[in-house]
């Protein structure tokens, strides 16, 4: 499966990566850059695109381009599909609507557990009182 098929906004890098592979690593541009130009994207609404750009802005270029990458496996083709992998996560996360949190009110178990350390705490502090006769 070729990910320019699917997302053809893509861009793709590679260049020469630590990690595995011996001398093949010095030799072979393994590691796989992608790059994802989110202002500019055809494919995103305007209300996408500003979420992105909120959700996504610490992993994001000044020009709101999206830089992934990944070097771990011995060849472009792996490296190039985990990273298209990770790019579909992130993405799909960013779009999750956060669970709502429902209120609730501490139990009694809860309370008194909270009463009973502050008073052992108030216990502990008056004992250091210096007592004047």
């Amino acid at each position: 499966m070729d990910p320019t098929r699917l997302f053809p906004e893509l861009q793709f890098q590679f260049a020469r990566s630590g990690g595995k592979g011996g001398q093949n690593v010095n030799k072979v541009s393994t590691k796989a850059e992608l790059y994802f130009d989110v202002p500019n994207s055809a494919l995103l609404g305007e209300e996408e695109k500003a979420v992105l750009l909120e959700k996504l802005a610490g992993k994001l270029t000044t020009e709101g381009v999206l830089v992934l990458y990944h070097q771990t496996e011995r060849s472009q083709l792996a490296n190039r599909d985990k990273v298209t992998e990770k790019f579909c996560q992130l993405i799909r996360k960013a779009f999750e609507k956060p669970k709502p949190r429902r209120v609730t009110k501490p139990t009694k178990a809860s309370k008194e557990e909270r009463l009973g350390e502050k008073r052992k705490r108030r216990e502990v502090k008056e004992g250091r009182r210096k007592i004047d006769f």
